[in-house]
C-alpha cells in the first residue's frame, strides 16, 4: 500500500465512525470564526469538508449564510439530521459542487490536512468571490498539560498537539499564487470530558478506525483506565479536555495581470 493509499484510507475512516465524532469532538469557538469572517466581504460561507456540523454550528451563530459540502456519507447524514435547514452536497475539496465566485469565504474545519492541497486551493480560489477569506481551524491538545501529554504518548492517539504545530499544513496556501499572507491565531477551547467522551473521541480518530479490531479494543480500553484511575481525572469521572483552536486566515488575492 502506498503512502498515498494508507492517507486515503485514513481519510475516509471518518465515515465509519461518524457518530462517535458527531457525539466526542469539540464545537469551535466563536472568537475564532468571528476572526475570520472578519475579513470576508459578505456571509456567504461554504463550511468544505464540513463532517457531522461541529463548525457549522458555530457559523451559523456568527450570522453565516452556510452552504456545506462534505464526502463522505456517514458524516453528511448527521449534518443532515443536525441542520435541516443547512444545504449540504456530496463533493470534495478538489471538485467543489459550487459556482464560480459564489462564497464570501470558506472555511475548513480539522480537514485541510487531508486536501490534495494544489487542486483544493484551486478550486477555493474559483468559489470566493473578490476578496474573499480561507479560514483554516483545527481542535488541537495542549500537551503543555502533563496528563496530556501521557495520553498522547502512552495511548497512540495521534499527533494533534500544539508542540507540533508548525505551520506546515497551511504552508500550501501562502506559497499558492492566489491567496496572499497567511496569519495565525489561537483561540482557547476549554471542553467539558467524561470517561465515556474520551472513549468515543478516541473512537473517532482515524488512528483508531483503522486498527485492527482487537488492538482497537484494546486500546479503548486503556482510554477508559486512564480517564478513570489517573489521578486528578478519575475521582469526579469529569475534567477538562484543554483544546486549542489553532486557527489560520489568508484572503484571496487578485490575478496578476500579464
Amino acid at each position: 500500500m502506498t503512502d498515498r493509499d494508507t492517507h486515503l484510507r485514513h481519510a475516509q475512516s471518518f465515515g465509519e465512525v461518524a457518530e462517535a465524532y458527531q457525539q466526542a469532538r469539540p464545537t469551535y469557538p466563536a472568537a475564532a470564526v468571528d476572526w475570520v469572517l472578519a475579513a470576508a466581504p459578505g456571509n456567504d460561507v461554504l463550511d468544505l469538508a464540513a463532517g457531522t456540523g461541529k463548525l457549522t454550528r458555530t457559523i451559523i451563530a456568527a450570522g453565516g449564510n452556510v452552504t456545506a459540502v462534505e464526502p463522505l456519507d456517514g458524516m453528511r447524514a448527521q449534518l443532515q439530521a443536525a441542520y435541516p435547514d443547512v444545504p449540504v452536497h456530496a463533493g470534495t475539496a478538489e471538485q467543489i459542487p459550487l459556482d464560480d465566485e459564489s462564497v464570501d469565504a470558506v472555511l475548513v474545519g480539522q480537514a485541510f490536512h487531508w486536501f490534495d492541497a494544489e487542486a483544493a486551493l484551486n478550486e477555493i480560489a474559483r468559489v470566493l468571490r473578490p476578496g474573499g477569506v480561507l479560514g483554516l481551524l483545527w481542535n488541537i491538545r495542549d500537551d503543555s498539560i502533563g496528563w496530556v501529554a501521557e495520553l498522547t504518548g502512552t495511548l497512540v492517539m495521534g499527533a494533534d498537539v500544539l508542540s507540533q504545530v508548525d505551520g506546515s499544513d497551511w504552508e500550501s496556501v501562502g506559497e499558492h499564487e492566489r491567496f496572499g499572507p497567511v496569519e495565525r491565531r489561537d483561540f482557547p477551547n476549554p471542553t467539558p470530558f467524561d470517561a465515556d467522551r474520551l472513549v468515543a473521541w478516541a473512537k473517532s480518530t482515524s488512528k483508531l478506525a483503522t486498527m485492527p479490531p482487537d488492538q482497537r479494543a484494546e486500546t479503548l480500553q486503556a482510554v477508559r483506565e486512564f480517564a478513570t484511575r489517573h489521578p486528578g481525572l478519575g475521582e469526579e469521572d469529569h475534567f477538562t479536555m484543554p483544546f486549542v483552536t489553532v486557527t489560520a486566515r489568508a484572503r484571496l488575492a487578485a490575478i496578476r495581470a500579464g
